[in-house]
């Protein structure tokens, strides 16, 4: 596991871990990075190797899905089934805390939706996390870096304790530092037409709800 150390304030001074990043993704590998909520283990979701790699990383539940993160909406039009209003939806609550639930398009590996029709999108508010997703050129996973029932985290030394002496641990980690404390993301469900919050977050279901219209 190795540990490369960023700036979140500093995309310039960051670019040469942030490209290592990038080849390693490329590559099939796994990575731990910064975000706007919590510290996220990514791989390329587009791998069916490397989502198996996050899986046996986290020792996590094969029948839970795996949210991603994208850099724009031609990558969510590829993945998923837009229409007008949904489109609006997106573009008033990204970048941001928000990931949301849409309905698939079957072009990825079963394992990432673990079966299901829908998939969990966010475009990150993250200078650094977000140019990492368009450096890769692929939607990337966004599950948090912590084995399966630990709580996230976003202190970089949490995040390093969990995989400490572990059988599979992350092939390399950028090491922000302690991130701004933050809840995991909130999760919007616009795949049945009704708009509807799964999980509560850093944002206000009632301010959400203000933002889009409902």
């Amino acid at each position: 596991m190795k540990i490369l150390k960023i700036n979140p304030e500093n995309l310039r001074g960051s670019l040469g871990a942030i490209s290592e990043a990038v080849n390693t993704i490329r590559r099939g590998g796994t990575v731990v990075y910064p975000t706007d909520t919590v510290y996220g283990l990514g791989a390329d979701a587009t791998n069916e190797k490397a989502i198996q790699c996050v899986f046996g990383i986290k020792k996590r539940p094969a029948i839970k899905p795996v949210p991603l993160l994208v850099s724009d909406l031609e990558m969510v039009e590829r993945l998923a089934f837009l229409n007008k209003k949904i489109e609006e939806t997106l573009l008033a609550v990204w970048p941001g805390s928000i990931t949301v639930l849409l309905q698939k398009k079957f072009n990825l590996p079963e394992s990432v939706t673990a079966g299901l029709k829908t998939i969990g999108l966010r475009i990150p508010d993250y200078k650094i996390t977000h140019y990492l997703v368009v450096q890769c050129g692929c939607p990337i996973t966004a599950t948090s870096a912590n084995i399966s029932g630990q709580p996230p985290s976003n202190k970089i030394e949490e995040v390093l304790s969990q995989f400490k002496n572990m059988p599979h641990t992350p092939d390399l980690v950028l090491d922000a530092g302690d991130l701004r404390f933050s809840e995991p993301s909130i999760i919007l469900d616009l795949s049945n037409g009704k708009p509807t919050v799964t999980r509560v977050g850093p944002v206000n279901k009632d301010k959400l709800f203000e933002i889009i219209g409902v």
